[in-house]
């Protein structure tokens, strides 16, 4: 144990003196922030007027400028839809000068882009498998209810999987829920999608930007194996209190946003907060107000949730700020008989938490630090029909601090540190077999990302990361690495590779149909084998990612294609052939998951179009029982339950009107069918356990045991489709208030989308019907 914690503790010290060589202190550094609100400006060009020498702001609205030579310059931010902001600065010899950059907003068209910014970051970072999510992007979306959530946008991202508007999931290429990392603000997030498939816990007036990264992503994220999806908050407004209150028949959302401590200038320390809640009475209003259009509208759909989530922050004068939050996530969803409507299932989650972020731009330094410190707990109860009760829980903590030193150009080493402590704890049944599992881990974790624009042609980006899992005593390096050639400033070629590992499973079967019931658990210390029968090395999940693409810029058109491929050589489920208590808990089964997907987007004026074409497919192999041999296993490749091979995003805007104040927006989706286990036969068990020596067997049904065949997952629903549509109108009362009414359809022809089918009585249960919204948002 003590030789491989020094192991760690010396490569972390190799990692920060190589990185520390990358230093250098004559440049320029600060931060640009919009006039209006304080808020950074993440994303965009800042550079030396009449030079080539600049840098690109982060995602803290930082940037900094090295390598300058002493001498008088005029420091230039120009964004489109802002005013030119232009300062003139002399720098001394030796000197790391600090600069603020303010930009004032103008009159935007709707899909107007930063034009230069986004060709700068196209061809000096590689980016490949990412996707970046303003939060104006999302409002481009025709919103369930006239509410727009991150959760709709991220159906339309390439290589995203959507399994229905009723418990659905987002499967990210080919990786499950549970493989992949979702972060507020840097911290875990484990169940951020409600029952309602529409929302996600995540408010979209606090958003700032979400970055999703759906492979091949580097060192600087660890313990998943499939995705990221990294969501970053706003800071709340410096200048003036503001805020929202919307109304719909779905839900009723609040945000509030100011400064505490009101700066007189500039240049002073501000001490801002940010208020979010929102709450859905779906399950009331759902009778009421759309029981007319029949089922399963009239029955009330049973569904709701409440949503909260604060900030403060404080900023120095510098830059630097340190943020508090909290959050209270709760969800309850039942399920009903298809035939009666009656309630025969209740699935209730909540997660709470809060911590505090942190980001410090040291006098004289051109290094960026920042880190975090935060509590969460997450925890689900089953209560079934029929079956017994089921429950699971995380909790832990998490700690991490980071370093950027940027150097010339475009090129920049970050590296970091992070600790984490968690509790897993589950309680289900395995046939007749109960199970109570409960694990512990501390894992540590230094990583290296080294990003550098060899020339204005290649961008090379290696990075590795070391983790280190206490529960199962192993050290993990995980080598990962990004290239970009730039053919031309409009064509451009990039990959990526890396290998992944991560110590949290997921109760999902890969027989269900439907499962509202997502446990967790640690990865076991006991003795697992895989589907050869041999004994695993270690206990974790692990995968290769390969993946490549080629940007193509034709003026206003950009194209983006990317193949991709996922081998997860070692995925450890709950097993499928466990019958008796001394039989293990897992398996290590095996998924290969490749596909390509074709993105395009036109963005001019008042015009925004977006289509995402994929390919996929995902299959799993593992250890199940022998149909044809009771008693016997065999090995069983079958397609996931998520393995959609054709998958088909439209999305297209427009911004009518003389002021532009009337947002029109339609998006078509088109999904192939999932697969699905299908019924073979129904045999009568035993009588039930609870009958006594009184019992008369000849009077008495014994239990229904269903029949499965060999094929697993070897039938198909029928093809997904639906059209949605939506009008927005704004109009202003004063200065500061607006009212924006939104009109919304969704399913506009009223396609029977198949949700589930029945397995006793074969009943098929749909997806929403069309489903018509009006929604008021007052805005102050």
């Amino acid at each position: 144990m003590w030789h491989k914690r020094s192991y760690l503790f010396s490569v972390l010290l190799l990692l920060l003196s190589f990185a520390a060589t990358a230093q250098n202190n004559a440049g320029i550094k600060g931060f640009v922030y919009d006039r209006k609100t304080g808020e950074p400006v993440i994303y965009t060009n800042v550079y030396l007027r009449g030079t080539k020498t600049g840098a690109q702001t982060d995602v803290n609205g930082f940037y900094s400028i090295t390598q300058v030579p002493p001498g008088t310059y005029q420091l230039m931010v120009s964004i489109l839809g802002y005013d030119t902001t232009i300062v003139t600065v002399v720098v001394k010899a030796g000197q790391e000068l600090t600069q603020k950059l303010y930009v004032t907003e103008k009159d935007i068209a709707l899909g107007e882009v930063e034009v230069n910014a986004q060709k700068t970051e196209k061809v000096t970072h590689i980016n490949v498998g990412v996707t970046s999510i303003a939060q104006k992007d999302i409002k481009l979306l025709p919103s369930a209810g006239g509410e727009p959530d991150v959760s709709q946008y991220l159906q339309v991202v390439p290589g995203v999987v959507f399994t229905g508007d009723q418990g659905g999931q987002l499967y990210i290429r080919g990786g499950s829920p549970a493989q992949t990392g979702i972060l507020l603000d840097g911290v875990t997030i484990y169940n951020p999608f409600h029952s309602i498939g529409f929302y996600s816990v995540f408010e979209t007036e606090t958003i700032r930007n979400v970055d999703v990264q759906t492979a091949g992503f580097n060192a600087e994220h660890g313990n998943r194996v499939s995705a990221i999806l990294d969501v970053h908050t706003i800071d709340g407004n410096k200048n003036r209190t503001t805020g929202i209150l919307s109304v719909s028949p779905i839900m009723t959302r609040a945000v509030l946003q100011g400064p505490l401590l009101k700066s007189k200038k500039n240049e002073t320390t501000n001490l801002t907060y940010v208020l979010s809640a929102k709450t859905s009475y779906l399950d009331q209003t759902s009778k009421s107000i759309y029981g007319g259009l029949g089922e399963p509208f009239k029955s009330g759909l049973p569904y709701s949730f409440t949503d909260l989530y604060g900030k403060i922050t404080l900023s120095g004068d510098n830059g630097s700020k340190v943020n508090l939050f909290g959050f209270s996530f709760n969800d309850d969803a039942r399920l009903v008989d298809p035939s009666t409507h009656v309630q025969t299932a209740d699935y209730k989650w909540k997660a709470q938490g809060g911590g505090a972020t942190f980001v410090v731009s040291p006098t004289g330094s051109a290094t960026l630090i920042d880190g975090k410190f935060a509590y969460s707990n997450y925890s689900i109860d089953a209560s079934q029909q029929g079956l017994n009760p089921a429950s699971s829980g995380i909790s832990g903590f998490e700690t991490g601090i980071n370093f950027t030193n940027f150097l010339k150009g475009y090129s920049e080493v970050k590296y970091g540190l992070e600790v984490s402590g968690f509790s897993t704890n589950i309680n289900y049944y395995s046939g007749a077999i109960s199970n109570v599992l409960n694990r512990q881990n501390t894992l540590a974790a230094v990583y290296l990302v080294y990003r550098k624009d060899i020339s204005d042609k290649l961008i090379l980006e290696p990075s590795i990361r070391f983790q280190y899992y206490s529960e199962l005593s192993s050290i993990s390096p995980e080598p990962r690495i990004g290239i970009k050639y730039n053919i031309t400033e409009n064509i451009r070629l990039k990959a990526a590779a890396g290998t992944y590992t991560q110590d949290i499973i997921t109760t999902k079967s890969d027989r269900d149909i439907v499962n509202l019931f997502s446990g967790f658990l640690l990865s076991p210390d006991e003795t697992i084998k895989n589907t050869n029968g041999d004994n695993v090395a270690t206990n974790l999940q692990r995968a290769y990612h390969v993946l490549g693409g080629v940007e193509v810029d034709i003026n206003k058109v950009e194209l983006n294609l990317e193949p991709w491929f996922k081998n997860f050589t070692q995925d450890i489920t709950l097993s499928h052939i466990k019958t008796t208590a001394a039989q293990s808990d897992f398996t290590a089964s095996t998924a290969k998951a490749y596909g390509v997907d074709l993105s395009g987007k036109y963005s001019s004026g008042r015009v925004y179009l977006w289509g995402v074409v994929s390919v996929q497919n995902v299959m799993f192999t593992t250890v199940v029982p022998d149909p044809a041999n009771p008693g016997k296993t065999l090995v069983a490749t079958f397609p996931a339950p998520f393995d959609r091979r054709l998958n088909v995003n439209l999305l297209g805007a427009y911004n009518a009107g003389k002021h532009k104040d009337l947002e029109l927006s339609i998006r078509f989706n088109l999904g192939s069918p999932f697969p699905f286990t299908q019924t073979q036969a129904f045999a009568e068990g035993g009588i039930s356990p609870s009958s006594n020596i009184s019992t008369n067997i000849n009077q008495n049904n014994g239990t229904l045991n269903i029949l499965y065949p060999n094929d697993i997952n070897g039938g198909r629903l029928s093809w997904y489709h639906r059209l949605d549509i939506s009008a927005k109108k704004s109009f202003k009362l004063t200065k500061n208030t607006s009212i924006d009414a939104t009109a919304s359809v969704t399913n506009v022809y009223d396609r029977r989308n198949i949700f589930y089918v029945d397995r006793v009585t074969n009943v098929k249960v749909y997806q929403l019907p069309v489903f018509p919204s009006l929604n008021l948002t007052l805005r102050f």
